[in-house]
């Protein structure tokens, strides 16, 4: 008997460095809370298009990829019907843009924040603050050709 195939959701998020800072948005939902920038993934959209334009999206910085820091996996359970797939990847601004300050339908807003900010602000998950510290620690950042594309067998 043939299993149905499970949903599965995937995001692309991107922590964004410039030297001791790192770009950071407020989002309008989970109580203005701020995140690093990203969201889901569109149909048809590759998981490193999906970064680049969620970040100009919620920030208002264009960014280059220049690798990847995590995959994550969150498998369907039977309370949860679907699985969920997240990919932290490692950026860096192309140019000298400022991050965004006027509220719309992406984000309150974006800054360039140091780890002594950021502790100070709510944040949206409490493994955040750890991440970025490892991040500035030399967390270590694995190519992006590492998400390859599916060969024909």
């Amino acid at each position: 008997m043939a299993r149905a195939p499970l949903p599965t959701h995937y995001f692309a998020l991107v922590v964004v460095r410039r030297g001791h800072r790192f770009l950071l948005t407020q989002e309008q939902k989970y109580g203005a809370s701020w995140s690093v920038p990203g969201g889901r993934v569109e149909p048809g959209e590759s998981l490193q298009t999906a970064a680049i334009r969620e970040v100009f999206e919620e920030t208002g910085v264009p960014i280059q990829l220049d690798g990847i820091y995590r995959v994550e996996h969150t498998p369907g359970t039977r309370d949860l019907a679907g699985c969920r797939m997240r990919i932290l990847f490692a950026g860096t601004p192309i140019d000298d843009t400022p991050p965004k300050t006027a509220a719309d339908e992406e984000s309150l807003g974006a800054a360039w924040l140091t780890l002594e900010e950021i502790r100070k602000l709510p944040l949206r998950g409490a493994e955040l603050c750890a991440l970025l510290e490892s991040v500035a620690s030399g967390r270590a950042v694995y190519p992006l050709d590492l998400l390859g594309h599916e060969m024909s067998v």
